[in-house]
């Protein structure tokens, strides 16, 4: 059997998935750097990322699709949203992307809705690992932290005349929204479409 090629741990080279010869699957190990993380921890709104490591298989899937598993390893900080104390959280998550060559782009806008199947994404020309990653992590944080002892009443979300929504429910549109407003920042588009200035830091 063939083995398959993998990257040199750390590389996040873009992979153009549509002209990859002979379509092998390809194994990744991504573990950022310190200062790479310290980057990735204030976009993210994190006190630290104390650890970070990405790893699996991109391979082919029928004649022209591709599907990424991996799984994502990360040690978070970030502060308790009653007391404002370091909370520190483990997380070991599962990554699964499909990524359809006929499947028609989400339209842009505002709003933000809730695919049926959230791991299927177009086949994009470029394959940038790094933002998976980046992707992943976002979904993957804790929505409200809290630290040992501190107590917060369930808070609801509902529009008038219709069933309330509870926390966890309402924890993927919240992580949606950041990568919105992570990837408005990035183009320096304002929620009004104007630009502003950037003063991230980064």
């Amino acid at each position: 059997m063939a083995n398959t090629p993998e990257m040199p741990k750390g590389t996040v080279p873009p992979l153009r998935l549509d002209r990859r010869a002979g379509r092998d699957p390809v194994a990744f190990t991504l573990i950022p750097e310190p200062a790479e993380r310290a980057e990735l921890a204030g976009r993210l709104g994190l006190s630290a990322l104390k650890k970070l490591r990405f790893a699996g298989q991109i391979r082919p899937e029928g004649a022209r699709d591709w599907r990424l598993e991996a799984e994502l390893g990360a040690t978070v900080v970030q502060p308790c949203v009653v007391t404002l104390a370091p909370v520190t959280t483990r997380i070991d998550s599962p990554v699964l992307r499909l990524y359809r060559a006929d499947m028609p782009s989400r339209p842009e806008g505002d709003e933000i809705e809730m695919p049926e199947n959230d791991s299927e994404e177009p086949l994009p020309d470029t394959l940038d690992l790094a933002r998976v990653l980046e992707e992943a992590l976002a979904l993957a944080l804790p929505l409200y932290p809290r630290a040992e002892g501190a107590e917060l009443g369930e808070a609801t979300f509902a529009a008038p005349g219709t069933a309330p929504m509870q926390d966890a429910e309402v924890k993927p549109f919240a992580a949606l929204a950041r990568l919105r407003d992570r990837a408005e920042g990035e183009t320096g588009d304002g929620p009004d479409g104007e630009t502003g200035g950037s003063d991230s830091g980064d």
